[in-house]
């Protein structure tokens, strides 16, 4: 068995296509196949149904691909320990994203690149919950959102600020000068909001739920920018953290008064990964005083 063979077989299972999986991993459909079945052979049962140009996996290949992931996962950690030994000049990072944290991850990225510009850098944007599929499945170096902060089975997350939840006008909007407004001010406001699913949506209905308010949502959205796009419009308002507003000096946020209005923004780590130096450094950059240990 060789990590090439797992490396195959768990793109194959990611995209269900050996077509798809061969581009990506850029070898042939033939080359593929044929490592994956030697890997079948090797175990002693099919690892998936092949029907018409898909492929499924059988039973025995849903049990072994969590196996499959965490071996090559570990080979991996071992490559980043070694070229730790060195030195931080080089290597990649993958770093997930919430919007509303874009603003403290573009600060971040420019004091980090100016200091190791020979480290490439991905930005995946998402959802919390998307962002927490990657870390579970071992796809970022660690994630920024508003997670709360603990410990689970695939993650563990560390805070880094609170931010308050927040009406978001126009500067010309009766509101705009208001240092704050409660939760009953909202009823009648014309809102554009995040799509369900977004935990920014999520947390706005529970405080809603909790204050007995029902809104109008004339719009859902999901895209965070496009949304402060129609906000800027003057004609609608949202409800979003207070971090997410930057690069549009004509909005203003104002404060929803009232208990725990606040969420915590958090940075978290997959669970049992060795973490790289370079993405303990810039975490550093972020503002983290107290640095995760490995582990």
């Amino acid at each position: 068995m060789e990590l090439r063979q797992l490396r195959y077989f768990i793109k194959a299972a990611e995209r269900s296509n050996f077509t798809e999986a061969a581009s990506i991993l850029n070898i042939s459909q033939s080359t593929l196949s044929q490592q994956i079945k030697q890997l079948e052979d090797e175990l002693g049962v099919p690892l998936f149904d092949r029907i018409a140009k898909r492929v499924v996996l059988t039973e025995a290949g849903r049990l072994f691909l969590p196996h499959a992931i965490h071996t090559v996962r570990k080979s991996e950690d071992g490559r980043e320990m070694i070229r730790d030994l060195g030195n931080i000049q080089a290597g990649s990072l993958t770093i997930g994203v919430t919007y509303g944290l874009s603003q403290l991850l573009t600060q971040a990225l420019i004091l980090f690149s100016e200091k190791y510009p020979g480290i490439g850098i991905t930005i995946e944007f998402g959802t919390s919950d998307h962002l927490l599929g990657l870390i579970a499945a071992s796809k970022l170096d660690f994630a920024l959102s508003f997670v709360p902060a603990g410990k689970t089975q695939n993650y563990i997350a560390y805070p880094l600020f609170e931010s308050v939840l927040s009406l978001i006008v126009h500067k010309d909007h009766l509101y705009a000068s208001f240092e704050n407004i409660s939760t009953a001010d909202l009823a009648g406001l014309p809102l554009v909001l995040p799509v369900k699913g977004y935990s920014i949506r999520s947390f706005l209905e529970k405080v809603l739920f909790e204050a007995g308010v029902v809104v109008q949502t004339a719009i859902e959205i999901n895209d965070i920018d496009m949304l402060l796009k129609l906000v800027d419009t003057a004609r609608w308002c949202t409800v979003l953290m207070k971090t997410s507003l930057f690069n549009y000096p004509s909005l203003r946020a104002v404060p929803i008064s009232g208990k725990e209005m606040e969420r915590q923004a958090t940075i978290a780590w997959p669970i049992d990964v060795y973490k790289k130096k370079s993405a303990i450094v810039f975490a550093g950059f972020l503002g983290m005083a107290d640095l995760p240990d490995q582990g």
